[in-house]
């Protein structure tokens, strides 16, 4: 005898889930992989050793480890390569960047063409405002053939399925001179492209592999589109690695266009499923691959739940319980013509099936066949779930709770499986009516079973009782028994209740107790020294220090404790005047809090302190304190901006290590200024950090500040800069110590982090 139908549906289920969950994983695991492989090759470090390194600067970090893995990566191939021509004005921001580095991983382990685009979609372009992409394979006779399409209906993609040379168009001229092309408000004149609206933005990316153009990749927005420099390269750079995957198929011939269109918008699910015929054969019967799946619409989709790619399984796949019923329904419609119907599936229920008095599990309701044609039909069903209440099946699956009845006319009284062990009695065993348990509970807890048994049966009320149970293999467990009265009018003719095994819980409060005061002693100790340590970092760090006046600049340090009470956070800030005429200010953030984060921040805000006085440009300054950070005991990592100001020609050079950006204010108008995209401190042995250089003019302000300043609750980072620039925009003029004020009354963070401000006014 074969498996049961519905343990073989579980176990499909469950092997699909786990295929969903490695296909989503491989793409990750690649990128940490990479990361690893820096990390081995810079620190010297054996594979294990990367790995723990990697999810150790996670922790450290606060970043997840794939955003993680994705600095690291960009920082190996980044920071060399721009320091002489300084940064690009239209790179991604480090968090785009991230997505970018993400998303080619997912697009280079992708399957098909098709789950290639739904990954350049997902991975970044739906963030740009982007709602289709399309991706051609240039063929040998310079045709271009639709192997993918994400987001566009299958009419259009079935339409544009094929491009001949001969049509010309924005396509072929992308391809002909391998450069891309925009369209902010659409084609116009230049000719047709897909896409919802003649002027919808479009951008055709031409695709490269071994550094010849081999297809098209096609991003389409749902209006018009200002496409400016940073989107631009964004995109170029999502699309890039699509090159390589135009040769693993997707749009195969599978259903016409109008079908799966008018499919796709209905409600219930519908899947178009396809016949393999042998060639001079008939198609195979059983449990095999004859009949597969061309099509699934979204609703099936839903209904489907955790399977990887429907389309091109075998239909015993998806639906192993109903099958050979199934197959059934299709074989009759193509060899009648007519459609089929059947009111659920599996039909009715079989010895083999199901257990006497139970009921098959539906899979399918209201299911009906109709013959396409060309070995082809849809099937249309109904996917409710008719097992029963939802409230029943979930008691069913607790294994503390144990139902009982008893019936005080007949005398006959029913317990549920669960409750033999709980009273020690094999399930054979008759069942013990409630009144009969005194003798089975400890001593001094029969008299609480006798009040519950008065309310039940002179009072006529329910109630619940807690008792310990001996029993008679040894051992005591403690239950809470539950009933309730029956009752045929004002006669009592039964109980209903539950007995549910709370010995566990028991035991967990015996040892929460039992460490209390170890956890209140070792906290005491803990506040008192984070008290102390506190008080040190507010001597370094002063909230509202009195800063010397340094030549030509007015500068204001403000810095807020974190909310929660002897939090010990790893801010600082240091403005020092320097042999020379100039000025050094630099604002910092240790990854964490507490004494490590403290201790750190003295460190390395002590290193800074001194390495300043030997000339060094900001660039060298951080590479120095990336190697400070690499020999601190504890290994911190921390992210950091260095500016120096010459008063002779008000220029300000500066770099930053995963910090957020300098704000300008010059005429009432902010804005951030732009540099590279260093990796933070700690990070990397030998990591270069490129240095930015700004011309400042009398009247203009800077903000400095770390993230507690910026970052809210429900808010990313995009929308909280946008907020900080929109504040500092609002702002009168004044003295620098007067802005500051205003700003930290504003309150623009509300995560409870620590947070450091520097105003910096040039005069």
């Amino acid at each position: 005898m074969g498996m049961p139908e519905s343990g073989l549906s579980s176990a499909v289920a469950d092997l699909t889930a786990e295929v969903a969950a490695l296909h989503a994983d491989r793409a990750r695991r690649s990128l940490m992989d990479l990361a690893c492989g820096v990390l081995m090759g810079r620190l010297a470090l054996s594979p294990a050793e990367a790995a723990d390194h990697l999810l150790k600067l996670a922790v450290a970090t606060g970043l997840s480890a794939t955003d993680l893995a994705a600095d690291i990566v960009n920082g190996a191939a980044g920071p060399d390569a721009g320091r002489d021509a300084g940064p690009d004005p239209d790179a991604p921001p480090a968090p785009e960047a991230r997505r970018i580095r993400r998303s080619t991983t997912a697009v280079l382990t992708s399957e098909s063409a098709d789950a290639a685009a739904s990954a350049l979609l997902d991975g970044g372009l739906r963030r740009l405002g982007v709602d289709s992409v399309y991706l051609w394979r240039r063929t040998e006779t310079d045709c271009l053939e639709l192997t993918g399409q994400a987001g566009a209906s299958p009419l259009e993609a079935g339409h544009w399925r094929w491009v001949p040379p001969e049509t010309g168009g924005p396509l072929h001229r992308a391809l002909a001179v391998g450069l891309p092309a925009w369209f902010p408000d659409g084609p116009g004149a230049e000719g047709r492209l897909p896409g919802p609206a003649a002027e919808a933005a479009r951008g055709v990316v031409p695709l490269e592999r071994a550094g010849r153009t081999v297809g098209l990749a096609l991003v389409v927005w749902p209006g018009t589109r200002a496409l400016e420099g940073a989107v631009r390269s964004t995109v170029t750079a999502l699309c890039r690695p699509a090159g390589q995957v135009l040769d693993r198929g997707g749009c195969g011939p599978g259903p016409a266009p109008r079908l799966t269109t008018v499919l796709a918008e209905l409600v219930l699910p519908a899947m178009v499923v396809g016949v393999e015929v042998p060639a001079g054969g008939r198609p195979a019967v059983g449990f095999g691959r004859a009949h597969t799946v061309d099509y699934v619409n979204p609703a099936a989709m839903r209904a489907l739940g955790p399977v990887p790619a429907p389309v091109g399984r075998p239909v015993a796949q998806l639906f192993p319980a109903v099958y050979e019923e199934l197959v059934g329904l299709i074989a009759r419609a193509g060899a009648t013509g007519a459609p089929q119907y059947a009111p659920a599936l599996p039909g009715a229920p079989s010895n083999a099936r199901t257990k006497p008095g139970e009921a098959a599990e539906p899979v399918m309701a209201e299911v009906r066949v109709l013959p396409l044609g060309g070995g082809r039909a849809a099937v249309l069903w109904r996917a409710d779930d008719l097992r029963g209440a939802p409230v029943t099946r979930a008691l069913a699956r607790l294994d503390q709770l144990a139902v009982f009845e008893e019936d005080l006319v007949t005398g006959a009284t029913v317990w549920s499986t669960h409750a033999y062990p709980v009273f020690g009695l094999h399930p054979e065993d008759r069942p013990v009516p409630l009144r009969a348990l005194g003798p089975r509970l400890h001593a001094e807890d029969a008299a609480r079973l006798d009040g519950l048994l008065a309310s039940l049966t002179d009072r006529h009320e329910g109630g619940q009782v807690l008792v310990r149970v001996a029993r008679p293999g040894g051992g005591v467990r403690r239950v809470r028994v539950t009933a309730e009265p029956v009752l045929t009018g004002s006669a009592l003719t039964g109980l209903v209740g539950v007995f549910q095994d709370v010995s566990a819980q028991h035991h967990t409060e015996i040892a929460l107790t039992a460490t209390y005061d170890q956890l209140s002693a070792a906290r005491t100790e803990a506040e008192l020294r984070d008290h102390l340590v506190l008080g040190l970092q507010h001597a370094i760090v002063p909230e509202a220090p009195s800063l010397e006046t340094p030549p030509g600049l007015r500068v204001a340090a403000r810095y807020r404790p974190a909310a929660v009470e002897y939090r010990v956070g790893g801010d600082w800030y240091d403005v020092q005047s320097l042999p020379g005429g100039k000025v050094l200010v630099t604002v910092g953030d240790i990854a964490g809090h507490g004494i490590g984060s403290a201790t750190a921040m003295i460190a390395l805000r002590g290193a800074l302190h001194g390495l300043a006085f030997t000339g060094n440009p900001p660039g060298r300054l951080m590479e120095w304190l990336n190697e400070v950070a690499l020999r601190t005991p504890g290994l911190p990592t921390a992210t950091a901006v260095c500016a120096l100001f010459d008063p002779a020609d008000r220029s300000l050079s500066w770099s930053g290590a995963g910090h957020p950006p300098v704000l300008l204010l010059r005429g009432g108008r902010a804005r951030f200024l732009q540099g590279a995209h260093n990796i933070l401190l700690g990070a990397l042995p030998g990591a270069g950090y490129s240095e930015t250089a700004t011309e400042l003019r009398s009247g203009d302000t800077l903000l400095l500040y770390t993230d507690g300043f910026i970052e809210r609750r429900h808010l990313g980072l995009d929308e909280s800069l946008e907020a900080l620039r929109r504040a500092a925009e609002r702002l009168r003029p004044g003295p620098a110590e007067e802005l500051a004020d205003r700003l930290m009354a504003a309150v623009l963070g509300d995560t409870d982090d620590d947070t450091s401000l520097v105003v910096v006014r040039v005069t």
